[in-house]
């Protein structure tokens, strides 16, 4: 098993990398070390043996965990959270209220990753546990929780990727958890002086207009940094959330053409694909770079969900 050490960030806050898909650097779970030891993700139960072996690099015990944070239930974020919570007995896990139902019986979840990713399911994503519904609970927008004396978490409903969406503002950081709202950080081409970052429209609740007002909701509350499901810190807000927001209505734009074009989904992936590697050209990064192999994957998912919020209007 692939592992690395805890990330250290700044706000007794470390990011544990859990290899989502084999990939460094793809999805982890933030540790909050405040008074009450909080998590904020668990990625899918693949990653769980790196979770736990991150927090005993950490000193920390599973047993002294009191809250797991998702910020929505697609599987490569909360996947693992029935799995974590057999080492974590003494966690509460807070979800959406749109997402409490499916963490207590998660068949539809399974089914629903079954469709999208067929015979991969076993090995991305199994096994899939139900949680107690008393070791549920729910947050509404505007809910807080307190996990120390100088830091409260308020949660707000951030639809747009999901309808089970929370977005969480820490007070400590003056950060914010964007979950998927806000897009993916590819921080894989730093080594070309770049970070580029890319709305994620995967099926099957995208919307556009709920995404960019979530965004929008976002720069409101003027934070200094955004913590990523995808993946890590970033100290440039206003920059992240700009990008985002311009490639929102591309990617709807290249999806509509291909569909008007009865160009199917391969279209709309080749259309995506076209338009992100020539954006990436202009920024000097060369044609073989490891990045690609990501955005192939990601490329793939976001064409499924751009065909079915247009099948939908």
């Amino acid at each position: 098993m692939e592992t690395k050490a805890p990330i250290k960030l700044t706000h007794n806050m470390h990011l544990i990398d859990g290899f989502d898909l084999g990939f460094e650097g793809r999805t982890g779970t933030y540790v909050l070390q405040s008074e009450k030891l909080t998590l904020v993700e668990t990625g899918p139960s693949p990653s769980v043996p790196r979770v736990l072996q991150g927090l005993k690099e950490l000193s920390l015990r599973p047993e002294d965990v009191e809250y797991i944070i998702l910020t929505h239930i697609h599987l490569d974020h909360a996947g693992g959270a029935g799995l974590l919570m057999k080492e974590c007995p003494n966690a509460k896990v807070i979800v959406h209220e749109k997402g409490k139902r499916h963490l207590a019986d998660p068949s539809r979840l399974i089914k629903g990753a079954k469709a999208v990713y067929g015979e991969k399911f076993n090995e991305l994503f199994d096994p899939i546990l139900p949680i107690p519904e008393e070791n549920l609970i729910v947050k509404h927008e505007g809910d807080t929780l307190e996990i120390g004396s100088n830091r409260i978490l308020t949660f707000y409903d951030t639809p747009g990727h999901a309808k089970h969406h929370l977005g969480i503002y820490d007070s400590f950081s003056n950060g914010i958890f964007t979950g998927d709202t806000a897009g993916i950080r590819y921080h894989q081409t730093e080594n070309h002086q770049l970070t580029f970052y890319l709305p994620t429209t995967s099926p099957n609740q995208f919307d556009p207009d709920a995404m960019l007002q979530s965004i929008d909701r976002f720069r409101r509350l003027n934070p200094d940094r955004l913590y990523f499901g995808h993946f890590g810190e970033s100290n440039q807000p206003k920059e992240a959330f700009d990008q985002v927001s311009l490639w929102i209505p591309v990617f709807v734009e290249e999806a509509r053409q291909a569909v008007e074009q009865d160009e199917g989904l391969e279209g709309i992936e080749k259309r995506l694909y076209q338009k992100i590697r020539s954006y990436l050209k202009e920024n000097n990064i060369p044609d073989d770079h490891p990045v690609y192999e990501l955005l192939k994957l990601d490329i793939e998912v976001c064409a499924m969900g751009l065909a079915d919020y247009l099948n939908k209007q």
